[in-house]
């Protein structure tokens, strides 16, 4: 019995599963991030009268904008592909969904969102994380990054092995 405590907790301190973690992480939110776009595009007649444009943009283009980047950076996130990069976009979108939320103005977030205050929070945070860890070594990232490092000495060491 001692055994399986001892393989259980040395075997979990030494070896992490980080890489998976992270995919499974990446995978999570962007499919909870896909089906909040899919919503929108759902609803697309119901939420425009209530959002308002921005950029000098009518409320039509703006929400098309909004959900098409929405689109692209949940695709991007579930790929590992220019993580970092694509995590920008929707963690300042769940920071001004959060402060509306706050801020009293709930019809038209209840529309658009349809967020529970905290909600946003969650996504905060997870958006945060993989700012600062990146995407792990299951991603498009890390492939793309090692095909660009790999050097001709690697490449010979590799070919004698």
């Amino acid at each position: 019995m001692t055994g399986f405590f001892k393989n259980l907790f040395l075997y979990s301190v030494g070896h992490t599963y980080s890489n998976l973690s992270r995919l499974f992480l990446r995978l999570f939110t962007g499919i909870m991030f896909l089906q909040l776009c899919i919503r929108q595009m759902l609803n697309f007649d119901a939420i425009v009268p209530n959002f308002q444009g921005f950029m000098g943009l009518s409320p039509e283009v703006s929400m098309t904008v909004l959900v098409a980047v929405e689109l692209l950076c949940a695709v991007c996130i579930m790929l590992g592909l220019l993580t970092r990069l694509s995590v920008l976009f929707p963690l300042v979108l769940m920071l001004v969904a959060e402060d509306v939320i706050l801020s009293s103005q709930t019809s038209m977030t209840d529309q658009l969102f349809n967020f529970q205050p905290g909600y946003p929070v969650m996504f905060i945070g997870i958006f945060v994380f993989m700012l600062l860890s990146g995407p792990g070594k299951i991603s498009l990232d890390y492939i793309i990054a090692a095909h660009f490092t790999e050097t001709p000495a690697d490449e010979a060491t590799i070919d004698n092995a």
